[in-house]
């Protein structure tokens, strides 16, 4: 077992292209001991997004706190805390935050294989 508190991973700010006011902080994943999957945080500012994107993997989020919005080519949909989202395998999406306050959220992806 390994146990991670938020305080001991720093915040990174998220440059991929077309990201805004979005920083990240992996909580678990390899270099925690994780196998498989890794647990990320992402804390958007007002206003801010992560990047306009799609990947070959799932990956769920879950929302902890604020006003955000999904954002994919059918459109924006809204999301509020408490809420789990499904990312399925080539879902073009981005996050924004629509709030006048911080928006965090737990982003989980598989790892890729070791070798």
């Amino acid at each position: 077992m390994r146990v991670v508190h938020l305080a001991e991973v720093a915040a990174q700010p998220v440059e991929e292209g077309g990201a805004r006011d979005t920083t990240v902080r992996w909580l678990l994943s390899r270099p925690e001991g994780a196998p498989n999957f890794a647990m990320r945080l992402f804390e958007l500012a007002p206003g801010g997004f992560t990047p306009l994107h799609e990947h070959p993997w799932e990956h769920e989020v879950f929302i902890l706190e604020g006003r955000v919005e999904v954002v994919q080519e059918s459109g924006p949909s809204p999301v509020s805390p408490g809420d789990a989202v499904l990312l399925l395998p080539g879902e073009r999406h981005r996050f924004r935050n629509t709030g006048d306050a911080p928006a965090r959220m737990l982003c989980m992806i598989p790892l890729p294989e070791e070798g």
